[in-house]
């Protein structure tokens, strides 16, 4: 298995507007096996992170190095969480089961490895299910792990942190993206030239994502015609977004505005543009590609059949049925915030918590290295 080095994410992103701040990196009812008492903050422990989205499961098992964190273990699997639910009001018996299964899974891999930190979250399917409580409490009964079920600023400010590393201080203004299977977040950034860091100016999240909009327009029933209506139907989603921040999108043909994504579409998509016989993440990750060869790779794929477009290694049976609508999402955003290249990031919100754990791991360590000083003067 690869095991890549992974350059810790800047410390510090500025709160959201309207959201928890540094509060979603605090809150850890995942926790596996703390060891508070520890002086060595990050160095102590093996770190896990548990995403589980309305299409995909995901697993992080890292440990820290002076630059950032070793990746030890991972896994991924499509469980279609969100199958039907946008017509149903609730999680089918068999997404669940499928879920609760992948998270088996990841509760095994993390146990095998000593995770000793950890945190599991549940995203837009779970926000949107009448059953969500009774789903997590299966959950918890089941595999023994406590899912987080976080709001959208938290899972931007997540997606932000994790694809730091990837963005460019020199230039000012920064658009982040993360498709998911039941909504889209999107961040806009400016970086602030004393300090070259990056502070939110700006976040939405829209209700739509590849399964949500897949299943409106018939699954991998869709005709071509579909798409053009699929993308005017996210462009009015963004349009007030993009109405608030309009005044301070600047020029792209100045270069001041760079474009980065991160989905299961974005990554798709770039290996198709590439011919890659496999996936490839160490040839996918932090690429660019113009949004013309982008847009022509989504124009080819929206007018082939569903056998034709699972054909494509990168592709396969599985996203067959939703790539068409992930190409959708991404073409209204390219429409909206024009730009002549996207990078392409294959990370997020799982690299964010990690990020954030062993931040406080640190944190607590400081903390107890304090609290004994202190004791130790009153002596």
């Amino acid at each position: 298995m690869n095991t890549p080095v992974w350059p810790a994410p800047v410390a510090g992103v500025a709160p959201l507007a309207g959201g928890d701040g540094a509060a979603a990196f605090q809150a850890l009812p995942g926790l596996v096996a703390a060891t508070p008492n520890d002086r060595r903050g990050r160095w102590a422990h093996v770190f896990g992170a548990v995403d589980l989205g309305t299409n995909n499961c995901r697993l992080l098992v890292a440990k820290p190095t002076r630059t950032g964190f070793r990746v030890i273990d991972s896994f991924s699997r499509v469980v279609r969480l969100g199958e039907g639910l946008a017509h149903h009001g609730a999680l089918s018996d068999a997404a669940m089961d499928r879920a609760v299964e992948a998270l088996a899974i990841c509760a095994r891999k993390m146990a095998r490895r000593g995770v000793t930190r950890a945190r599991f979250v549940a995203t837009q399917a779970c926000r949107m299910a009448r059953n969500a409580d009774a789903f997590l409490d299966r959950v918890a009964a089941e595999t023994g792990l406590n899912l987080e079920l976080i709001p959208p600023e938290a899972e931007a400010r997540l997606a932000v942190a994790g694809c730091l590393p990837l963005l460019d201080t020199s230039i000012p203004h920064a658009l982040v993206f993360d498709i998911g299977g039941g909504s889209t977040e999107i961040i806009w950034l400016h970086c602030r030239a004393s300090s070259g860091r990056f502070e939110v100016a700006g976040w939405t999240s829209l209700p739509v994502g590849v399964v949500t909009l897949a299943e409106r327009y018939g699954g991998d029933g869709m005709a071509a015609d579909d798409y053009e209506p699929m993308i005017a139907e996210v462009r009015n989603m963004i349009a007030p977004f993009f109405d608030r921040h309009r005044a301070s999108l600047p020029d792209p043909k100045k270069g001041r505005l760079q474009v980065l994504g991160t989905s299961g579409t974005v990554t798709t998509l770039a290996g198709v543009h590439m011919g890659l016989a496999r996936y490839d993440r160490a040839k996918v990750d932090g690429s660019f590609i113009s949004v013309e060869a982008i847009t022509d790779v989504s124009h080819r794929l929206a007018g082939l059949s569903h056998a034709d477009r699972a054909a494509f290694p990168c592709i396969g049976a599985d996203r067959a049925d939703l790539v068409v609508a992930g190409c959708a999402i991404l073409e209204a955003i390219n429409r909206t915030f024009p730009a002549d290249r996207l990078r392409v990031a294959d990370r997020g919100l799982r690299e964010g918590i990690l990020a954030g754990l062993m931040e406080e791991a640190d944190y607590d360590a400081r903390k107890l290295r304090r609290d004994r000083d202190d004791h130790g003067a009153l002596r």
